[in-house]
């Protein structure tokens, strides 16, 4: 799970353990958001080109991403050939995600205008709501697409070092990956139970 992922996943944990204590809704203070459905930090990292965990489906199934691939280019020994050819494919994700990201920024910023109109149907909601699925659709094309591409511009050798470096083995419970909460790890991939 990346960065962006684990923080509104704790952000939400804490919230609403919080909210609970109090009898006060998880969501109080989402209110005074521009766009109720995203935060500050939600809008930040799609405006960056960020995959938002739209990418687990093949990264968690060993088909590494351009991003990270160059985050570890120096540990599994890509030539200098791959690091550009990578750098180039990073490039162009960045830049159809940052368009994929505003377009699902439009959509819920629209989705939000009509519910402060006060005068939304159903009928006007559905065509909304339909707007910003696909815009959410692109957008993990984007990322799951480039995740594809990446894996024709290295070796099985450091395609396995990648995984391994990530903290991903066939037993997840074998170790706890650095900068993971070990505990919300062990529970998340069922460590000590049947699995």
């Amino acid at each position: 799970m990346n960065r962006f992922a684990l923080a509104v996943l704790a952000s939400a944990i804490s919230s609403s353990a919080m909210a609970q204590q109090h009898g006060h809704s998880p969501y109080a203070g989402h209110e005074a958001r521009e766009i109720k459905s995203l935060s500050e930090a939600d809008i930040k990292e799609l405006r960056r080109g960020g995959g938002c965990g739209l990418a687990l489906a093949a990264e968690l199934n060993g088909i590494p991403g351009p991003a990270h691939v160059l985050e570890l280019k120096d540990h599994i020994g890509l030539t200098p050939g791959q690091v550009a050819a990578i750098e180039a494919l990073f490039a162009r994700m960045q830049i159809e995600a940052r368009e994929a990201g505003e377009r699902l920024i439009a959509a819920e910023r629209a989705i939000e205008a009509a519910f402060r109109s006060g005068n939304l149907t159903s009928d006007r909601l559905r065509p909304l709501i339909a707007d910003a699925a696909t815009a959410r659709g692109e957008l993990r094309y984007v990322h799951l697409s480039y995740h594809l591409s990446t894996p024709a511009l290295l070796t099985a050798d450091q395609i396995a070092a990648y995984g391994r470096l990530r903290g991903y083995r066939a037993d997840p419970c074998a170790s706890v990956p650095e900068g993971h909460d070990a505990e919300k790890w062990r529970r998340h991939n069922k460590c000590g139970q049947s699995r």
